[in-house]
């Protein structure tokens, strides 16, 4: 996929949190999944991050379903090119991945 100059800066920043703000249609979800994909194979030579690390939030109960299942078909899609037992590890931890709504987030801590 072809990103634009801010979702490919979104996707490669490190050493902080980011926040994704746009338009409905822009494509966030579409660069919240490759920025986690990224940060879960350790992509451009980085640490790998345990998907159990990461905190995802959004404003619905259907958009953190669907966020969760891009992400799972994302590195699926990856463990199926190379057969990495990581990988397998990590479908395995975003079944419980803290991937909800803020709301959801909030009552669980």
């Amino acid at each position: 996929m072809k990103w634009t100059q801010e979702q490919a800066s979104a996707i490669d920043k490190r050493g902080s949190n980011i926040l994704v703000s746009a338009a409905a249609g822009s494509g966030k979800t579409a660069v919240l999944v490759e920025r986690i994909k990224k940060l879960i194979l350790g992509a451009d030579g980085a640490k790998p991050v345990s998907a159990d690390r990461l905190l995802v939030v959004t404003f619905t109960e259907a958009a953190a379903s669907e966020m969760r299942q891009k992400i799972i078909d994302a590195v699926a899609e990856e463990r199926e090119e190379s057969d990495s037992e990581y990988l397998r590890g990590q479908l395995r931890r975003l079944h419980f991945a803290n991937i909800s709504t803020f709301h959801a987030f909030a009552l669980s801590i």
